[in-house]
């Protein structure tokens, strides 16, 4: 590894990023470097917003891999190198306002009621039942799960923070089911080599392979279990605050999103078309 390389690696280390953070950041600045063939130290702010067109014009990159050029790019330059540059400069793309896809519980029921294998049922379900992202899902231990209080425990989520997160009966049985057969003593779902968790692109691949043998027609990632989780919850007259904490966001914002998807909300407000005066006659 050359300096520069562990120098930023130690400055990520030093505050605490996580570590997909960190290879994230160190690929983006890497590729930035390859597209120059260049040293990044040597390179400034005309190559930067040009690498920016490139990403966004020609190589076609996704709203989120630009930004996450940026966010590595800002802080390769303003804390390895020590730039005293006016980081706006190096603006993030704007990301669209999208509505997630979400499933209604007859959809999830039929998803999760497709999957044979124990192993990627107990999986799926549990990103459905405690609304966890992918990696928190993957790095849930065996002592995260508190049947005593019925919750589950997650380590370290998204932003370093720990929370608990409720633990349906229905899981801790499947869970129960699951254990048995596979036996794992730290890491509750173990990739191949049996030492560490499943990767998250084999988890992505086992939900896409479902999802076509499940015949619905939606699309369904493992964000989509998310919201369906978060969407389902507020139908069900759960408040957004509790929401907020059970997802693990920092701010309510990002919760408030599922205001707009709620079916019940929806069909709460009537139409004024219903309110007009009846002249068909």
């Amino acid at each position: 590894m050359n300096p520069l390389r562990q120098r930023m690696l130690e400055d990520m280390r030093i505050r605490n990023f996580a570590e997909t953070t960190q290879e994230t950041y160190l690929r983006q600045v890497a590729y930035f470097a390859r597209h120059y063939r260049k040293s990044p130290e040597h390179l400034g702010l005309p190559e930067i917003r040009d690498y920016q067109v490139y990403l966004a014009e020609y190589k076609g990159a996704s709203v989120s891999v630009r930004a996450q050029a940026v966010s590595a790019l800002r802080f390769f330059y303003k804390v390895t190198l020590g730039k005293d540059w006016n980081i706006e400069k190096i603006p993030y793309p704007k990301q669209p306002k999208r509505l997630p896809v979400v499933l209604s519980r007859e959809e999830v029921a039929t998803f999760l009621g497709s999957i044979r294998n124990l192993k990627h049922r107990a999986m799926l379900t549990t990103v459905y039942a405690a609304g966890l992202r992918a990696s928190e899902v993957l790095r849930l231990r065996v002592e995260d799960i508190d049947s005593q209080r019925m919750a589950l425990r997650i380590d370290q989520g998204k932003g370093r923070q720990d929370r608990y997160v409720m633990l349906s009966a229905q899981l801790l049985a499947l869970l129960r089911e699951y254990w048995k057969a596979y036996r794992p003593e730290h890491w509750l779902f173990l990739g191949q080599t049996g030492d560490r968790p499943l990767r998250g692109a084999s988890l992505r691949y086992v939900c896409r392979k479902i999802h076509r043998d499940s015949g619905l027609t939606k699309n369904v990632t493992l964000h989509t279990l998310r919201h369906s989780f978060a969407t389902h919850l507020l139908e069900s007259g759960a408040d957004l605050r509790t929401i907020q904490m059970l997802l693990g966001h920092r701010s309510l914002s990002s919760t408030s999103l599922y205001t707009h998807v709620s079916q019940d909300r929806l069909h709460a407000v009537p139409s004024p078309l219903d309110a007009l005066p009846d002249r068909s006659g």
